[in-house]
């Protein structure tokens, strides 16, 4: 919603026994009394029934979210996506009373996920069939039971100290690559190689690369983003960089897109080892807000050193609001990043601050349709 005290109570110059207009206007906000006013003027109610609705969504978003996780690992929208369901039925399936799940099935109606049919059963609804068929979603709810762990005490984690569930399920982001668990390994590069589907649309919509002749992506998995841009520009050359354990799926992915004479594989740290020379473009497809402002420095300087004259830089990933805080970016994903305790969401500015320090010129900053996937800085060495 429009914050209307901005246009209608800027700041003033001068204050009046130690205050601004602005300032007494959030008093009156908050006043039990303007409140109580307020729901009984016809022009107001509206107002405050909406800032009222938006503030019990911010209270209730820990029980929708754990709501969520209860449907998709109980797969209950998968059950009903052939067709209506009793609570009966699906508490049976389900392991659980039927009394509960119908609480569960009318909670999951009321987020929009499915629909309560005139009959009392259940059926799945535009919104849990579009989540169904986003790609790794379901996968990344399941993985959220380490960052809601992190987030059992709100206090202490932003108070900092602590270990968390997350920093231990990124150790590659602290440069343990020899030592990491390959079952470990595994879920990271399932995980990264599902949510790449909707990056790599959303980076290729805003990125032309007719005039490239080889394309590297570094930090790259399994070379989900590199399959996708296969596909896309028929004659590129591609190179994949990453860690030695997270290359090893890449062959077969690389096999069964048919790309395995267009491909080359590299295995190494970009942390300790010279980028592989050749590549007239380089892609970091969310690699920098996985690390802190050092580490990431250094690897724009070894990009940078690596390409040619004119070579191009492609950055990819969800970035902050910077000076508009962004909803879905400076919540989600700058809390995410915090709880690994290595990397940063950064904004668009922040990000060209660095590109610039680190030599790059013709920078140009494409803010996503759909900034909660990606959005796209672009440079020149």
């Amino acid at each position: 919603m429009v914050d209307l005290t901005d246009r209608l109570a800027p700041p003033l110059s001068g204050k009046s026994g130690g205050t601004t207009l602005r300032g007494r206007l959030m008093r009156l906000a908050g006043s039990r009394a303007f409140q109580s006013f307020a729901a009984r003027m016809p022009v107001l109610r509206r107002v405050a029934r909406a800032e009222g609705a938006a503030l019990f969504d911010l209270v209730a978003g820990f029980v929708h979210s754990q709501t969520l996780m209860a449907l998709v690992e109980l797969r209950v929208l998968h059950m009903v996506q052939d067709g209506p369901m009793s609570a009966a039925d699906l508490g049976a399936r389900c392991g659980v009373a039927t009394d509960r799940m119908q609480v569960l099935l009318q909670a999951g109606a009321a987020l929009g996920l499915m629909k309560r049919q005139r009959d009392g059963r259940f059926a799945i609804a535009m919104r849990g069939a579009a989540m169904l068929g986003v790609p790794g979603l379901d996968a990344m709810v399941r993985h959220h039971r380490a960052l809601y762990a992190d987030l059992a005490d709100p206090t202490a984690f932003f108070r900092g100290g602590t270990q968390t569930e997350l920093a231990r399920f990124w150790p590659y982001v602290f440069g343990a690559s020899g030592a990491v668990d390959p079952d470990v390994i595994a879920t990271y590069s399932d995980l990264m190689a599902d949510s790449q589907t909707l990056v790599a649309e959303d980076t290729l919509r805003m990125v032309d690369l007719t005039e490239v002749r080889r394309l590297m992506d570094v930090g790259g998995g399994t070379g989900a983003f590199l399959t996708a841009v296969g596909a896309a520009y028929p004659t590129l050359v591609l190179d994949l960089f990453d860690l030695p354990v997270v290359v090893t799926g890449a062959a077969a992915r690389f096999a069964q897109a048919g790309l395995t004479a267009r491909c080359q594989i590299h295995p190494g740290s970009f942390r300790d080892d010279p980028l592989p020379q050749g590549p007239d473009a380089i892609s970091l497809v969310r690699v920098l807000y996985d690390h802190a402002d050092a580490t990431v420095e250094r690897l724009l300087g070894s990009v940078f050193k690596t390409l040619p004259d004119g070579g191009r830089l492609i950055i990819s990933e969800p970035m902050s609001g910077g000076d508009s805080p962004d909803r879905a970016t400076d919540v989600y994903f700058a809390v995410y990043t915090l709880a690994m305790q290595t990397g940063r969401t950064r904004s668009l500015a922040e990000i060209a601050g660095l590109l610039g320090r680190a030599g790059f010129r013709g920078i140009v900053q494409k803010p996503g349709f759909r900034p909660f996937v990606t959005s796209v800085i672009t440079a020149r060495r």
